[in-house]
């Protein structure tokens, strides 16, 4: 009786155990799948991934991550009992994207084994592009790969030249002048007139120099057909100037000019429409050499700034006093005001001014 006793409890203990030790296992049939030659122009494309469980308990699959956003994935998220099956879908979307790839998706899941890495590979085949995917801009008689010209930075005494390309779509000669041209810019159409289907380029030349001003800045011409000017032939040239410091020693760095601006945030609170209300903004220069404030500019004509002082010696301080016109204003207010100074590590600093306008 006794063998039988203790045989019986053996048994007993050997089912808590395992009991307490069962877990979910994720086996996938494959972890790679291979797409090989795809097009780009015939878009996304889906593979199936499929796993059993192969442990004790119900399996769960908390979460799937893709490496790029280029992948989408989905999953069976009910859980999949002992032996069951379930799938992981990863759809890659081609576009822009020539050339090979190689993405990752991550599966979470309570499997008792560790996170688990699918990877799809293949290699995009470029669609050919047509007209409106080269220049996809329109203009009148002309078609253009951008009506925006970004020339990033530009040092204070530097010139920069940069050329965005345009095509005719005339079935006649079309001639190119511009119109609202500032001092500052150069800019022509190379060749002047264009033949029908006709290539050609936009040049401009930014004068930094003759500018004279610092940050971002945003300037509007308009362009001219065959002498016919319309104020919506409109192009835009961007440009932010500040000092060139990439040459600087750690040596020199160290002895630069530092701005320290603890409160760079301001709320004013619930103000009534048609109040005035004032803040100073504290800088200080932390730094070894004298801090130059360049510019102070505000993000609207409702915000007017003015700085107490232009020029910090180290440890120096000053006020930067911002006016909120809530005239014509209502609701949430965020405005921002932009401070260009000589840091090295920091040309630019934005102080922000929120709050709420109240209309009685």
């Amino acid at each position: 009786m006794k063998r039988v006793l203790l045989g019986l409890i053996s048994i007993m203990v050997a089912v808590a155990v395992h009991a307490q030790f069962a877990q979910p296992t994720i086996v996938f049939d494959e972890k790679t799948h291979d797409f090989g030659t795809i097009q780009e122009a015939d878009g996304k494309v889906s593979y199936v991934f499929k796993f059993t469980n192969k442990g004790d308990q119900p399996l769960v699959v908390h979460n799937v991550k893709a490496s790029c956003g280029c992948t989408t994935p989905e999953w069976t998220k009910t859980p999949v009992l002992p032996g069951k099956s379930g799938t992981i879908k990863a759809t890659f979307d081609p576009q822009n994207r020539p050339g090979n790839f190689n993405k990752t998706i991550t599966v979470y899941s309570n499997s008792s084994t560790e996170n688990e890495i699918l990877r799809i590979t293949g290699l995009v085949k470029e669609k050919t592009k047509s007209l409106e995917d080269e220049y996809p801009r329109s203009m009148d008689l002309i078609r253009l790969e951008s009506t925006h010209l970004s020339l990033t930075k530009v040092a204070p005494d530097q010139k920069k030249t940069e050329d965005f390309r345009i095509i005719s779509i005339s079935d006649k000669p079309v001639t190119i002048d511009f119109d609202n041209v500032p001092a500052h810019l150069k800019i022509e159409a190379v060749p002047q007139t264009l033949q029908p289907n006709q290539e050609g380029i936009i040049r401009v030349t930014y004068d930094a120099a003759l500018k004279n001003d610092w940050g971002f800045l945003v300037d509007n011409l308009y362009l001219k057909f065959n002498g016919e000017k319309d104020y919506q032939n409109r192009l835009t040239v961007s440009a932010t100037i500040q000092e060139d410091f990439s040459n600087l020693s750690e040596a020199e760095l160290e002895k630069a000019a530092k701005i320290e601006i603890a409160e760079k945030t301001w709320e004013f609170g619930e103000i009534k429409q048609g109040d005035i209300v004032d803040h100073n903004f504290v800088v200080k220069n932390i730094g070894k050499s004298n801090l130059i404030i360049r510019k102070v500019k505000a993000s609207c004509g409702c915000t007017a700034t003015n700085p107490e002082k232009t020029v910090l010696a180290p440890g120096e301080s000053t006020n930067i006093k911002t006016t909120f016109n809530s005239k014509g204003k209502s609701g949430r207010q965020n405005k921002s005001v932009t401070v260009v100074t000589n840091d090295p590590k920091s040309t630019s600093t934005m102080l922000r001014l929120t709050g709420n306008v109240t209309v009685e």
